[in-house]
């Protein structure tokens, strides 16, 4: 069993950066793909960004990419999200999820290890 838990959301002013973290107690290493996701209010969970084996990375559009960027330390069980040029639309509560497997992309009911989430909300 892997359990995930994400830290690191705050509220910020618009083009400011967080970075958030997610801890595993299980490991990240290996046949494992994470990611992360995030809520908001009146919406739909959408797929941010996802990582196969430190390789292979997938962001969800241009409205993340070149903004976001995901990694993780190994050593210390750990997956980041680095969120610089923050926007009002990135408010959501974020969360990040496990699986264990190569098929790494951004659907949501793929993943089986979620964490409990972390608010980032941004104002303008």
């Amino acid at each position: 069993q892997v359990r995930l838990v994400e830290s690191g959301g705050d509220s910020v002013q618009s083009v400011g950066s967080l970075r958030l973290s997610c801890v595993s107690s299980g490991y990240f290493y290996g046949d494992f793909c994470v990611g992360w996701f995030r809520h908001a209010p009146g919406k739909e969970r959408e797929g941010v960004a996802s990582m196969y084996k430190s390789v292979l990375t997938t962001y969800a559009d241009d409205s993340v990419r070149g903004r976001f960027t995901i990694s993780k330390d190994n050593a210390k069980n750990t997956l980041y999200l680095q969120m610089n040029r923050l926007k009002p639309e990135d408010t959501a509560m974020y969360y990040c999820a496990a699986r264990s497997g190569s098929r790494c992309g951004l659907l949501s009911t793929d993943f089986d290890y979620w964490g409990q989430g972390t608010q980032v909300t941004v104002s303008s």
